[in-house]
């Protein structure tokens, strides 16, 4: 009788455990498959006849259909739905497979210095004003601007550059005037009050703006064939906001490295270089998130090499051509750790590991930015930022991506 009564009360005990410990699986099952549909790229890039192969999720493969419009090859060029399988038998998720015959650049991995002009006066500071009563006064905070708004018109005057800005304070004669600016890709609009600053003789606001930039960044591709070029790998922005500068125009013109500050941790490094003459030999036309695009005006030196697509590239070793002095790039070793295929620009995770680049820069360093990523004799990327706290490690970006935007511009 005892025995029973044990049976009876230890079934719905295992019954329990059993559902319980159902659930977590199903759990676990759900989050690994939000994490495979997450990590897995939206779009693909092949060859005619290239066969869709992810090396990085080998497990993946098309789903097992007939059909044009879920294909895990063809030899047309053009754009096809492929739906990604587990085993190639659980969808998991759709993408679009692009056909398109594989793209030849000239990859350069030189210093360029670039000279940026903003759409309207970005605001980089702000300095109190004492009126002729003694009181500091600061018109543009108590008109609720803040530090990196874009200021592009003041009354009836456009603020293309610092003089406009003058000119409008000037006309308003410290009389209210309504400002527009744009903060977070959002037009505002407020109402500001200049104050007479006797001691520099004109009606001032209390901000301080800069409507330029000028910087040194080196150079990852030139499209001869479109006449395009593609650096830096992100968008130039303001160094007291970090903000991306938006572009009014711009030019690129030629450089040469004559310094380097050594990163450490903390503390990142830098290039030193300077311009070399005023002749441009490119202008801006894109100052985007994956890097800075325009038009040539010239031929630029390097190596023909085919584009690799993103899901070629693998963890491993690679190498970066790069320009830490002078006007030529060396090749560099380093080992990629990381790939990252759905994250819009930092795909990958490179670690410095050549003993004469460690010992010149301590890995990677401001300036650096667009040095071209190498791998089984294709352009995979470029270098685009440093990891603060470890200079031997930085992000990259897929080359096939800033070659797509440098089509765009060349369109």
């Amino acid at each position: 009788m005892i025995a029973k009564r044990q049976g009876k009360a230890g079934r719905p005990r295992w019954k329990r455990t059993l559902r319980v410990g159902t659930a977590y699986a199903l759990t676990a099952a759900v989050a690994a498959l939000g994490w495979l549909y997450s990590s897995l790229p939206g779009q693909v890039c092949l060859e005619p006849g290239q066969q869709l192969q992810l090396v990085r999720f080998g497990y993946v493969q098309p789903l097992e259909m007939w059909g044009s419009q879920n294909v895990a090859s063809t030899q047309a060029v053009g754009s096809y739905q492929t739906t990604l399988a587990l085993g190639g038998v659980l969808p998991i998720k759709t993408i679009r497979a692009v056909v398109m015959p594989r793209q030849t650049v000239t990859v350069c991995g030189t210093p360029f210095g670039i000279k940026m002009f903003s759409e309207g006066a970005l605001i980089v500071g702000f300095s109190d004003i004492a009126s002729s009563s003694g009181a500091s006064l600061n018109p543009a905070k108590e008109a609720g601007l803040h530090m990196g708004d874009r200021v592009i018109c003041i009354g009836e005057t456009y603020t293309h550059n610092n003089d406009a800005v003058k000119e409008a304070l000037a006309s308003a004669n410290g009389q209210p005037v309504t400002v527009i600016y744009v903060r977070d890709d959002q037009q505002r609009q407020t109402t500001l009050s200049p104050v007479w600053d006797s001691g520099a003789n004109e009606w001032r606001a209390g901000m301080w703006v800069r409507d330029s930039s000028a910087g040194v960044g080196t150079m990852t591709f030139v499209d001869e064939e479109n006449g395009v070029f593609a650096g830096l790998g992100h968008s130039i922005s303001d160094g007291d906001t970090g903000q991306s500068i938006a572009l009014r125009s711009g030019e690129i013109v030629p450089c040469e490295i004559v310094g380097c500050t050594a990163g450490t941790i903390g503390s990142p490094g830098e290039l030193k270089g300077h311009f070399v003459g005023d002749h441009a030999i490119g202008s801006i036309s894109i100052n985007g998130q994956n890097g800075v695009y325009g038009k040539t005006r010239t031929s630029f030196s390097g190596r023909s090499m085919e584009v690799a697509f993103a899901q070629e590239v693998t963890e491993g070793e690679a190498e970066i051509w790069t320009t830490i002095s002078g006007e030529q790039p060396q090749a560099y070793s380093v080992v990629i750790e990381h790939i990252a295929d759905a994250d819009p620009v930092r795909n990958m995770v490179i670690h410095v590991t050549d003993p004469e680049l460690l010992e010149q820069t301590g890995g990677i360093v401001q300036g650096m930015s667009g040095s071209p990523i190498l791998q089984n004799g294709r352009l995979i990327g470029a270098v685009t930022h440093v990891l603060v706290n470890d200079p031997t490690r930085g992000y990259g970006i897929f080359a096939e991506t800033m070659l797509q935007q440098a089509q765009q511009t060349g369109e």
